[in-house]
């Protein structure tokens, strides 16, 4: 269905027509400017104290965080984080420009595929766009280069945030997004593995999504 019959459709449902010109002018503008609200003062620190909190709040939030000096040393620390969870060495990764990137034929014992994660799959390897300090959060924009079922089906989730896109509050994150072209159809805010506590208030980890959130900052390329 097309976004000018699902209007179309709330319109009949509410009994209107079409906005006035004056409140349509109204809300255009409002859309453009993007007004902020209240913004917390703790994200706002120079790069190297939003990646330090970034990676507070990625552990508060029960995931783990590893800091590398480049992308050559992925491979690495996917394998070592792999075999501490005794998980078998196996991943799948986003076809992501960065990520294609990463020299893995230098870890021929860490088995690689890039492409869409299925059920069987139990890591995969995603490229975040941005971090946001404030909360810890990882922007994860779908795309081709990002399919979204990276995001949920393995049970481990493993994502690669460059310490110069960590930035301060969502606020930032969304102007990239607007600077960086149209819109995605779907942006994933991740703080720290899926869980929940719905039942007899038991915290669950992987509720909905991978139980395990392991975040590499790449800091040798700010």
């Amino acid at each position: 269905m097309s976004r000018d019959a699902i209007i179309g459709a709330i319109q009949r449902g509410l009994r209107r027509g079409p906005l006035p010109p004056d409140q349509q002018a109204m809300l255009a503008a409002r859309t453009a400017l993007h007004h902020r609200h209240l913004i917390p003062a703790r994200g706002q620190l120079d790069l190297a104290g939003r990646v330090v909190l970034f990676a507070q709040y990625v552990e508060r939030e029960f995931g783990t965080v590893a800091r590398l000096p480049n992308r050559a040393a992925v491979p690495e620390a996917i394998t070592s984080y792999l075999a501490k969870q005794n998980i078998a060495p196996s991943i799948v990764v986003s076809p992501h420009p960065d990520l294609e990137q990463i020299p893995f034929r230098d870890k021929p014992m860490l088995q690689v595929r890039y492409g869409v994660a299925t059920a069987h799959d139990a890591a995969s390897l995603q490229q975040a766009f941005a971090g946001v300090a404030e909360t810890g959060t990882l922007v994860l924009p779908s795309a081709p280069t990002r399919p979204v079922k990276n995001n949920l089906l393995p049970d481990t989730a493993i994502v690669v945030v460059q310490a110069k896109d960590i930035v301060a509050c969502y606020e930032d994150a969304f102007d990239r997004l607007r600077h960086a072209g149209a819109m995605p159809r779907n942006v994933m805010l991740v703080t720290g593995p899926s869980r929940s506590a719905d039942i007899e208030q038991t915290l669950e980890l992987g509720a909905h999504g991978p139980r395990r959130l392991h975040v590499l900052i790449i800091d040798g390329e700010s």
